[in-house]
């Protein structure tokens, strides 16, 4: 049995409503490194999303943030974070949202990024069109970049600080604005519903990007790694999503910037 986007919104919706009890509450939180955060939350959440996927397809495999890898038939896979923008959760800032992909053999072919404040529901079959609600999305978003607004995210790594900066520096001095919102799930999703018209990130994991990814390919953006490869699940990861005239320029941009992509070997 091949899961429905059905069965992810229904996940999706039931992980979020374990997210908003948690919601504005005095939590644990842990850290798994210096800053980046873990809340009971998080693993409550994916203890739900793993017991959920588990009742209905038994024998598939599940790769999540907090539980690493679950074994299973290796072709179909589950790409679950449970709490993506784990720190505005912890800090009581309303940004955050519940990710569920589904691949086969290699290949994203569902995906559902839902956001339980706002009640945003984002969801992407492969070849089938991506929606917000009952709402098709089709990117739109500007054709240049003085009149681009630009998403980007900032990485828990000592190393990436500096590559952040200069890029955060290089893409203000050229746009309408730039925005750090903390949750690239949505980031991606924002694009796909043209609230932003560009995004871009060093330092990424397959979680945070692979049910974004599909609904921004499917609403028509251009979603690749930053030196413009189609492979952006591929760890180590970074990626680059906007419509395809603003992403060809923005590609450009990030190439005459002289700083790593990758933490040095």
């Amino acid at each position: 049995m091949l899961p429905e986007l059905e069965d992810l919104k229904q996940f999706a919706r039931e992980a979020g409503a374990v997210l908003l009890e948690g919601f504005g509450r005095k939590m644990a939180v842990e850290y798994k490194a210096r800053i980046n955060p873990v809340t009971e939350y998080d693993r409550r959440s994916e203890d739900l999303l793993i017991r959920l996927i588990r009742s209905r397809f038994p024998h598939h495999a599940i790769l999540g943030e907090e539980n690493g890898h679950q074994d299973g038939q290796k072709e179909h896979l589950w790409i679950i974070d449970p709490l993506d923008g784990t720190t505005n959760f912890a800090h009581g800032m309303p940004i955050f949202a519940v990710s569920i992909a589904y691949a086969y053999k290699g290949q994203v072919q569902l995906g559902v990024v839902y956001d339980p404040n706002q009640d945003d529901l984002f969801c992407a079959e492969r070849g089938q069109g991506a929606w917000l609600g009952d709402r098709r999305l089709q990117v739109e978003g500007a054709g240049d970049l003085l009149h681009s607004l630009l998403i980007t995210g900032f990485a828990y790594e000592n190393w990436v600080i500096e590559t952040n900066l200069q890029f955060f520096a290089h893409f203000h001095r050229r746009c309408e604005g730039v925005r750090r919102l903390g949750a690239a799930a949505l980031d991606l999703c924002y694009v796909a519903a043209n609230r932003a018209d560009g995004y871009w990130e060093v330092s990424v994991n397959p979680w945070d990007l692979a049910a974004g990814g599909l609904v921004a390919e499917e609403a028509g953006a251009r979603v690749t790694r930053m030196d413009g490869a189609p492979d952006y699940l591929r760890p180590p990861c970074n990626v680059l999503c906007a419509n395809p005239v603003l992403h060809e320029i923005m590609l450009k941009e990030i190439q005459s910037v002289a700083v790593p992509l990758y933490p040095a070997r």
